[in-house]
């Protein structure tokens, strides 16, 4: 049941809290603009219902308030494109005569698109009466960001307040990561699979704590794993190692065992004489990499052993690529880990692939339409996994 797919937003103007916070080059044209495709759905189902809406985001992390290059300004004709020619206009402030009187002028079916909220401090901070300007722009309010869910920020979770009961709610994007990831943490299918990647077991100690208690596999990849390694004793050359965490991975492969969540850590490594993609490559065991040498990739064991496990999954959650993908040489681990997830997908599995080096890695690889969701919630869904509430979210539900 979808609150927001049963209201008509026939006549009303719906402030969506979107998060088009995308990279742009030098010329300010988006090379990656999956997080406005996301909330496109949403925008079209309140235009089509005869509602007209009104879009704030932040975008970047200006540090003395309004800045060209962090102008939403660059984001429009994108906009205008993504939605087959709509009208789409531009407030150059995002509270303020000017900003009201687009707003309030709005027709149904035309989009207002207002300036950079970070432009203002109050934004970051929480500010409540910043909050309340903010909330006179609409009727209705829509969180829409779940990228931004985790941040208690004017627009993402103080402005809820001013919006009573009905006159609150999450846009499509943010139900369906809603609840994709409650799918994950409270309703997953055994034997469940976490694949956690990326470089360092600080980043990642909460998620893996909180898994133990749902996964029956966690596998262990990327620069993290020469940690667990090295904390069991192992000779890892080079390797990208956290010498302040050996006591912390040593205590996490206790506690897997204790509950019966068997971890996998990549038997063997491709390795490299240096951190470069024209490095001489070889291979070794993970545990007895030489000196001189280090790990940037899961080995041709490590890949077989990963997949077998992956395919007898019914739930698999990703997290993190399994070497430095950005690099042809050290691509084929986490191309394969990709190849078996589409696998088990397509089997029947239920799978989540989140963070922003996984989601890269699977729209490098052609694999977003061969996995179940690809998240755009990056720190958003990483603190959800944690156990964290999240405000955004918070101040939807009203707890």
């Amino acid at each position: 049941m979808s609150k927001f797919a049963d209201h008509n937003f026939k006549g009303q103007k719906a402030l969506i809290r979107v998060d088009f916070n995308v990279p742009l080059d030098a010329s300010f044209n988006i090379t990656d603009d999956t997080r406005m495709k996301g909330t496109i759905p949403t925008i079209q189902k309140i235009l089509g219902d005869g509602g007209s809406v009104i879009l704030m985001s932040h975008l970047g992390r200006p540090k003395d308030g309004p800045t060209d290059k962090y102008s939403l300004k660059h984001l429009v004709n994108h906009l205008i494109k993504l939605l087959n020619g709509a009208t789409v206009k531009f407030a150059d402030d995002c509270i303020g005569a000017s900003a009201y009187d687009k707003a309030a002028s709005l027709q149904p079916g035309e989009v207002l698109l207002i300036e950079n909220l970070r432009f203002y401090k109050e934004e970051e901070n929480g500010d409540t009466a910043f909050a309340e300007k903010l909330s006179k722009l609409g009727d209705i309010y829509v969180n829409d960001a779940f990228g931004t869910a985790h941040r208690a920020h004017a627009s993402t979770a103080v402005i809820a307040q001013f919006f009573p009961g009905e006159k609150k709610m999450f846009g499509l994007l943010m139900e369906s990561e809603v609840a994709s990831a409650e799918k994950i943490m409270h309703k997953s299918e055994k034997p469940f699979t976490a694949i956690i990647g990326g470089a360092k077991v600080s980043d990642k100690i909460l998620i893996i704590e909180n898994l133990l208690e749902r996964a029956t596999d966690i596998i262990i990849g990327g620069g993290m794993a020469y940690t667990f390694m090295k904390a069991e004793g192992g000779k890892i050359g080079n390797s990208l190692c956290e010498m302040d965490r050996l006591d912390t991975a040593l205590e996490l492969l206790k506690k897997a065992e204790a509950k019966g969540v068997c971890i996998h850590l990549p038997s063997d490594s491709v390795i490299a004489d240096k951190f470069a993609a024209d490095a001489n490559i070889s291979s070794a065991p993970s545990n007895d990499i030489p000196d001189g040498w280090m790990g940037l990739d899961i080995g041709v064991n490590a890949c077989e052993q990963f997949t077998n496990c992956i395919k007898r999954s019914k739930t698999i959650l990703w997290n993190g690529p399994m070497g430095v993908f950005e690099m042809e040489k050290f691509q084929h681990g986490t191309k394969t880990i990709a190849t078996a997830i589409a696998g088990a997908t397509e089997a029947g599995a239920f799978s989540l692939v989140g963070g922003g080096d996984s989601v890269a890695a699977v729209n490098q690889f052609g694999f977003s339409d061969k996995v179940s969701y690809v998240s755009t919630g990056g720190g958003a869904l990483l603190e959800y996994f944690e156990g964290k509430v999240l405000p955004g979210i918070a101040a939807i539900n009203g707890y």
